[in-house]
């Protein structure tokens, strides 16, 4: 500690304030599997480098958004990186800016994507989307709906070259509507978009009779009767999905008070980064799990170097392997993800760390994403060992943390990094979730 300053008695305090590392392996939660013991992936896997950080550290549940609720990965991270208070722009937002579209501030936008389909009386249920070899046949289907558009005032931008696209409708204000996409599509038919807020009742009118233009012009395609023709099903139907409106809000900074930065991995998440204005670097997805994770966790670490303070690492290696049903290749998937992480003992020594999930993604049962809890395990230099050992669910049921909601993650973290926001204290006019670096001086004449 330092002297105390003139006429105090408290020794001016050492800044020993820390940078915050947090790997989010996408999915990692599950439920018990029969065919692994009655365990999780995350159980049954041997994980000695995760065992090892949570013998080091304290452990607990990641809930985001409480028992039972599924969260998509973007709303969880919304939460997770301190946004739950600022309204969400929509997910189609997010992707358009990582694909690096310009979207326009204050108008409705929409992500569309080709599907094939087939009929069932006054119902139209989604049978596939477009394949890797579609890319020409869906580039001339998007292109062709430009009368369909035009008649609608409404504009589309390819997003890649598997048929999907952002449609804007620069008429309406509000993005407040339901999805056409069903998702569960062998429960759920293509769906009529319906206002999701009164001030969306203008959009979902308009959005629903453009996209059943769309599907008239696409059903008479002399190209989609070529497909026909080949054996292949027409990309006949036009769904939406992650609807919104991009309005000005916090950055990363100014609401948490720190810089942010993320070791991106696909579009999505280049996109957060990008409407947050975090720093980012882009690391194209290896197919080897430990080799890219470890390639991640070096360039977080030259991140921090150049003056992130938090740092985000994201995997899609965990969620995919859960969304193949297969728990093995999802044992197999969270094994080869922690010798990736092996780097995580060193750097646990000079910042903060923590693993988690953003949501369950079971490698059994008939759901997609599901509200059970995913392992959370914190370790650095000032988190005390809890006595849990291993890592997993169980395991971690057991540390001093409990059940930790999304909103609650960063303050949790930054507290450990020696950086908590002083309740009481104003700094800055937006509350943070950490004590800011830079709050802004006072000008002199």
């Amino acid at each position: 500690m330092r002297a105390p300053g003139y006429g105090e008695t408290q020794p001016r305090l050492d800044d020993d304030r820390l940078p915050v590392v947090l790997v989010v392996l996408d999915g990692l939660g599950d439920r018990p599997v029969p065919e692994l013991g009655g365990r999780t992936p995350a159980e049954a896997a041997a994980t000695p480098v995760l065992d090892a950080l949570a013998a080091r550290g304290a452990s607990g549940w990641h809930l985001p958004f409480g028992w039972g609720r599924a969260p998509a990965s973007e709303l969880a991270h919304w939460a997770m990186f301190g946004f739950a208070d600022v309204t969400f722009p929509g997910r189609a937002v997010l992707e358009a800016v990582g694909a690096g579209i310009a979207v326009e501030y204050g108008v409705a936008v929409t992500h569309a994507a080709l599907r094939t389909s087939r009929s069932d009386g006054d119902r139209v249920w989604i049978t596939g989307r477009v394949a890797p070899g579609d890319a020409d046949d869906a580039a001339a289907l998007l292109a062709g709906l430009s009368p369909v558009l035009g008649a609608h005032g409404a504009t589309l931008r390819t997003l890649g070259g598997r048929g999907e696209a952002l449609l804007t409708l620069p008429q309406h204000a509000c993005g407040a509507v339901t999805d056409s996409d069903p998702f569960f599509e062998d429960r759920h038919p293509w769906l009529r978009v319906r206002a999701a807020d009164p001030a969306g009742e203008a959009t979902a009118e308009a959005l629903t009779a453009l996209l059943l233009d769309a599907r008239a012009a696409l059903v008479a395609s002399p190209l989609n009767a070529a497909r026909a023709e080949r054996g292949l099903p027409p990309l006949d139907v036009l769904t939406t999905k992650w609807s919104g409106v991009r309005e000005p809000i916090p950055t990363f900074t100014e609401q948490a008070g720190v810089a942010g930065a993320a070791v991106t991995q696909t579009r999505l998440y280049r996109g957060l980064a990008g409407v947050l204005g975090m720093a980012q670097q882009h690391v194209t997805p290896m197919p080897d799990v430990a080799a890219d994770l470890a390639a991640r966790l070096a360039v977080a670490d030259e991140l921090i170097g150049r003056g992130a303070r938090f740092v985000h690492v994201h995997t899609k290696a965990t969620d995919e392997a859960g969304h193949t049903k297969d728990p093995y290749a999802k044992r197999d998937v969270l094994e080869a993800a922690d010798r990736g992480l092996a780097g995580l003992a060193e750097l646990a020594g000079r910042a903060v760390v923590a693993v988690t999930g953003d949501h369950a993604t079971p490698s059994v049962d008939g759901v997609l994403h599901t509200g059970d809890p995913t392992p959370l395990v914190v370790a650095g230099p000032g988190v005390r060992a809890d006595g849990v050992t291993a890592f997993g669910e169980v395991p971690a049921q057991q540390g001093w943390y409990g059940v930790v909601r999304a909103s609650e993650l960063l303050p949790l973290l930054f507290g450990h990094a020696n950086r908590p926001v002083f309740l009481g204290h104003r700094a800055t006019p937006r509350p943070t979730a950490a004590l800011p670096d830079d709050p802004e001086p006072m000008p002199l004449r």
